[in-house]
């Protein structure tokens, strides 16, 4: 990945906020340098409010049955401007206060090949061992013999099967297609507690890496009872030569320095916006390079192979509990193919870039490619809240 100076982010309210942000119930989390760790707030209007007098964490707020009218109506602590909020998280200014990721202890988790587009995507990365170079080859290869067998196609059922059998038959069955349309999905854990960068931040490429790409999901916040609470957008970086040289690598693809990025901020679900709203959501994703590159893409929660409800209860359940709640990354339809440099290589980050994930319910997630290596050092764990959190005696 190539080196370039960082660009200048520009983070405006009209650019990150919902486009119904008046009606919307907002949780933000900001890092205030006076007390040297974050406050739970909730977004009203042109002020972020903090409520961690109210609720310590992200966490506690979300297992509160009255949550939207905590954080419509509770009366806050400290109030910060957006404005200037968004820009020290633009700026990258420590000494200010600034927008963290929205969640904290929340366990991280992803399902991966849940569209059938990326499914065959990730046939590609294997087929080809990681070699972006034969992508191309293979790519066209899988197009003639599997088409549109495994569009559409509901996992599990009895017309999976008898795509399994053709596919097999050709000589083409893969670990990705049994999780793409078997019984039973792929759900892994993505990233540490509190690991997760918001928007505004550098987000991480590891250095080794040669064929990468954003992922852009809708990321559903679930607490310790499994219900779905709210959703917000998310970045599960995806280093395909690298998962594509063996499956048993996705530890070392998915979780480095900086690889997780989710924000800007959470919204709770209400009568305005439900899970039938988040089944119907439209992802836009933007990358700008340094050079004047420019791709777009895009992906619809109308066309997931499970529904959303079915990814929760394969994470949560009599088979595992999560006592202070998870998010879950949904998957995306977003696989490029597209050449940025030599003919056949396929799309690639640079240094630089940066990726602007956006959907009208949900607002916009802007972060800037760097290297895991080069990105901010992940330094406040949990132990570390704990700390702050108990001495401005909120715990």
């Amino acid at each position: 990945m190539a080196s370039a100076a960082r660009p200048r982010l520009t983070l405006t309210r009209d650019s990150v906020l919902p486009e119904d942000a008046g009606q919307a119930a907002l949780i933000a989390r900001v890092h205030e340098p006076e007390w040297g760790g974050p406050c739970v707030a909730a977004v009203r209007g042109e002020h972020v409010v903090d409520l961690t007098a109210v609720a310590p964490t992200v966490s506690d707020l979300l297992e509160r049955d009255d949550a939207e009218a905590i954080v419509r109506e509770a009366p806050g602590g400290r109030m910060w401007p957006l404005d200037a909020l968004l820009d020290a998280t633009a700026a990258g200014r420590r000494d200010l206060p600034y927008l963290l990721a929205p969640i904290d202890l929340q366990v991280i988790k992803a399902a991966g090949v849940t569209f059938a587009r990326s499914l065959l995507e990730r046939v590609i990365e294997e087929r080809t061992g990681g070699d972006p170079a034969q992508a191309a080859r293979v790519r066209d290869r899988i197009g003639q013999v599997v088409g549109g067998a495994v569009d559409h196609i509901r996992p599990g059922s009895p017309e999976a099967d008898k795509a399994k059998e053709l596919l097999v038959s050709e000589g083409l069955w893969s670990q990705y297609l049994e999780v793409g349309i078997g019984p039973d999905p792929e759900v892994f854990t993505k990233a540490p507690v509190l690991s997760a960068v918001g928007t505004g931040a550098d987000i991480g490429v590891l250095a080794a890496s040669v064929w990468n790409n954003p992922e852009p999901e809708a990321v559903l916040v679930v607490d310790s009872r499994g219900r779905v609470r709210g959703a917000t957008l998310g970045n599960d970086v995806n280093l395909r030569d690298i998962e594509g040289r063996s499956a048993l690598l996705l530890s070392r693809a998915k979780d480095n320095n900086a690889s997780c990025a989710i924000g800007p901020f959470l919204r709770l679900l209400d009568h305005g916006f439900d899970l039938d709203t988040v089944r119907g959501l439209d992802i836009e994703l933007r990358i700008d390079g340094t050079d004047g590159y420019v791709l777009h893409g895009s992906s619809s929660m109308r066309e997931i192979s499970r529904d959303v409800l079915d990814l929760v209860a394969a994470v949560h359940g009599a088979h595992h509990q999560y006592p202070d709640g998870f998010v879950l990354f949904t998957g995306t339809l977003f696989a490029p193919t597209e050449d940025r440099h030599a003919p056949g290589a396929g799309f690639t980050h640079e240094h630089g870039d940066v990726v602007r994930i956006s959907s009208p319910r949900l607002g916009a997630l802007v972060n800037t490619v760097t290297s895991s290596e080069q990105a901010e050092p992940w330094e406040f764990g949990v132990r570390a809240l704990m700390r702050s959190l108990s001495g401005r005696g909120v715990l």
